[in-house]
């Protein structure tokens, strides 16, 4: 098992002044971060940053979302799903050449465009088609891909760990697999912490976000953070557990999470105490 954390707490883009940040998670004990991959315009800089990265001893995964210029999965028009796919597959370059060997995200749906109804059988093989090409692109660069489910205020396709078990078996590409987190869970589940069950036994849980229910400071809330992760030990998991938090210093970013206030005092706190539930967590779960 491997701690990580979003940089999503911080920026939805790392760049130098971000660089000090880096030898504080070391520090704290954390293996990697996640490297948000919003920006594709220059690929260099993700050279770039995962050489500094790895110059701090950490290793990374990466995250992204759809932009709402791109083009989308789901879409009915096939020059928008390939607008969707063209922009896939240089996020997955560019998470290659930072040295992730993970993407993850809700790359199925821009968040927050709904059609007014549940996800439709057309809906589903659309983005399905997409992704087949991807994660095909996505093998030949070493980069796995784990679909998130987000809750039913931010996207209708897939909300449950039951979807996503089903939408991977759909697909039926290897290297696509997806994704729990927590705060999602919490709201989604009838049973959040034995959800994850079912994707694990499909062989596609690739990555865990280990999020409060308010997206704050980890064991602050009332997410069942402590028996989510003893369980994942039990079932045998053993990738990433990855803090995603959100805080209102990038108001363009506090915007698109919903964060009307503030949810805890300092960054410090988010990550200090992140790091030590999980890690208290998984040492003491049977």
């Amino acid at each position: 098992m491997k701690i990580g954390i979003n940089m999503l707490l911080w920026t939805a883009h790392v760049t130098e002044e971000h660089f000090p940040l880096l030898g504080k998670l070391k520090a704290v004990g954390f293996d990697g971060v996640e490297l948000p991959v919003m920006d594709t315009s220059d690929t260099g800089h993700f050279t770039r940053l995962g050489r500094v990265v790895r110059d701090h001893g950490l290793e990374c995964t990466a995250s992204t979302a759809l932009p709402n210029d791109r083009g989308s999965p789901v879409s009915p028009d096939p020059a928008e799903r390939q607008l969707a796919c063209d922009h896939l597959r240089r996020v997955i370059e560019c998470a290659h050449l930072a040295g992730a060997g993970i993407l993850i995200g809700p790359m199925y749906q821009v968040i927050g465009q709904f059609t007014g109804q549940g996800p439709t059988e057309v809906e589903l093989e659309h983005a399905a088609s997409v992704h087949r090409e991807i994660a095909s692109f996505a093998e030949c660069a070493g980069v796995r891909c784990a679909i998130e489910p987000l809750n039913r205020f931010e996207a209708h396709l897939i909300n449950t760990m039951e979807q996503a078990s089903d939408y991977v078996r759909r697909v039926g590409h290897d290297w696509l697999g997806a994704m729990h987190d927590t705060f999602h869970a919490h709201i989604e589940e009838r049973d959040p912490v034995a959800s994850v069950t079912t994707l694990y036994e499909t062989g596609k849980l690739f990555h865990v976000h280990v999020s409060e229910n308010d997206r704050g400071a980890p064991g602050r809330g009332h997410a069942r953070l402590r028996p989510t992760i003893a369980h994942l030990k039990s079932l045998g998991y053993d990738q990433w557990l990855t803090v995603e938090a959100f805080g209102r210093s990038l108001p363009a970013l506090a915007s698109a999470t919903r964060i009307w206030r503030s949810l805890f005092p300092n960054e410090e706190q988010v990550y200090s105490e992140g790091y030590r539930l999980i890690r208290d967590a998984w040492d003491t779960a049977h």
